[in-house]
């Protein structure tokens, strides 16, 4: 039996309020907090806050806590890095942690193609790289990205980003040339169609409208996606959706760039989630779980894609020595057991939904692959009413009940755990969820 969960007091505690006292206090108010969570240490798949409260963590800071937390092998990489040397600028020198990680990031990229790799510091750096990469590969400025779609918090990348409108708001004008398009969630068709009937309109609407109307596609650098999308909902597309839009992409010369800054680093059960619609991207978008929790991104691009020339793109601190050599050990435990791991427990997250949802009416629907699964929930199963109030309950109640859980979209929770969770983790937050949907519900449904 583990020890956790295991609640001591009602988060947060008396530490726990003064630290968030402090925090309120000097820190941006820009930052969301989901959660009055205060951490003191992790462990694997356990965080325990500063006054002793100890949780299961099925979010993984955002998917970004690969190996767990404080992987021993990762742990120790880093402290062999640091006591050589912390920082030399990667754009004008070279070491060898560099170089090593850019080969095995390029060897694992989906496809056959040779890969050329440029290192950042994180998810939004990597698509600002990919934005300037396109427009100079291609001499083409407009972008196309999609509703829903999380990029990044950078002009370049907010430009592309259509996830909530208070990521956006009052920050205009933003970069020019870029045009948002439905995707493919076909729990939610924009639509209103049915798949496979609809012979992926959500995808040819894009040559037929798009193209025909309003796009000149001879001015189309790249087409930015996700193959799943994340904040947006944990949205999987049909299986020939992407190969349908890769198609469209190469008939006018466009590039095809995947996000998956969220989707990436074995989550899916596959090194990247293009693996599974059989994609081979021009260029991907990589960083949260590469390092297990060190900063770090990777832009990775086709040989022939990359073309810019030295000195026309750089950064001082991307590809850091230390987080390159924890980035080498992740990969090192991704490719020995993790990733198989996501694909076997994945599997056993998604029976154990599907039957939960015949006893919870809340859950409309469930999805995902490997260890990057969503559940959406809704009011009506049938006229799908989004349970936006109750979601925002799950969450929370969950959270004081020891599970560690985040929402995307507007009424979808995320099962997003470190690539080391197994069916013991897994069946204990399950019953923490089932136990927090059957409160919610018996409130929500009691006048039924």
């Amino acid at each position: 039996m583990k020890n956790y969960p295991k609640m001591l007091t009602t988060p947060p505690g008396p530490k726990g309020k003064a630290i968030i006292e402090q925090d309120e206090k000097y820190t941006s108010t820009s930052y969301i907090k989901e959660y009055p969570l205060v951490v003191n240490r992790g462990e694997g798949t356990m965080i325990e806050d500063v006054d002793g409260n100890r949780f299961l963590d099925f979010m993984a800071g955002i998917a970004v806590t690969t190996t767990g937390h404080s992987h021993p092998k990762v742990v120790a990489a880093i402290k062999r890095a640091s006591e050589k040397f912390l920082h030399i600028c990667p754009t004008d020198f070279y070491y060898p942690s560099f170089s090593t990680l850019a080969k095995k990031m390029a060897e694992i990229a989906p496809g056959n193609s040779p890969k050329k790799v440029f290192l950042g510091n994180s998810g939004t750096e990597a698509i600002e790289a990919a934005i300037k990469l396109t427009r100079y590969n291609t001499r083409r400025s407009r972008l196309i990205s999609f509703f829903g779609a999380f990029h990044g918090r950078s002009m370049g990348a907010l430009s592309l980003t259509a996830s909530k409108m208070k990521q956006r708001q009052h920050f205009s004008p933003f970069l020019p040339g870029v045009t948002h398009v439905p995707y493919g969630y076909c729990y939610r068709c924009p639509y209103n169609l049915t798949y496979p009937s609809c012979n992926l309109y959500c995808v040819n609407v894009l040559e037929e409208e798009y193209f025909a109307k309003m796009v000149p596609p001879d001015d189309v650098a790249a087409v930015f996606v996700e193959p799943i999308q994340g904040e947006g909902g944990y949205i999987a597309p049909p299986l020939d959706y992407h190969q349908r839009l890769k198609q469209i992409c190469e008939k006018y010369g466009i590039l095809y760039v995947a996000d998956e800054v969220q989707s990436g680093m074995g989550r899916t059960g596959h090194w990247f989630a293009s693996e599974i619609f059989g994609v081979e991207p021009d260029v991907v978008c990589v960083a949260k779980g590469i390092a297990s929790g060190m900063p770090i991104s990777a832009m990775i691009a086709k040989s022939e894609v990359m073309t810019w020339p030295a000195g026309s793109h750089g950064s001082t601190f991307g590809g850091n020595p230390v987080a390159c050599e924890a980035a080498i050990a992740t990969i090192e435990l991704v490719e020995d057991h993790l990733m198989a791991n996501a694909r076997e427990v994945g599997d056993y997250f998604m029976t154990q939904l599907k039957l939960m949802m015949d006893r919870h009416r809340l859950i409309g629907d469930v999805r995902g692959y490997g260890l990057m699964i969503g559940i959406e929930f809704v009011r009506d199963r049938v006229t799908k009413e989004k349970a936006k109030e109750e979601t925002e309950e799950i969450v929370q109640l969950a959270f004081r009940k020891g599970l560690l859980l985040l929402g995307c979209g507007e009424n979808i929770i995320r099962i997003a755990p470190p690539l080391i969770v197994d069916k013991e983790d897994a069946d204990a937050g399950l019953s923490i969820l089932d136990e927090v949907l059957a409160e919610v519900e018996s409130k929500r449904y009691a006048a039924v």
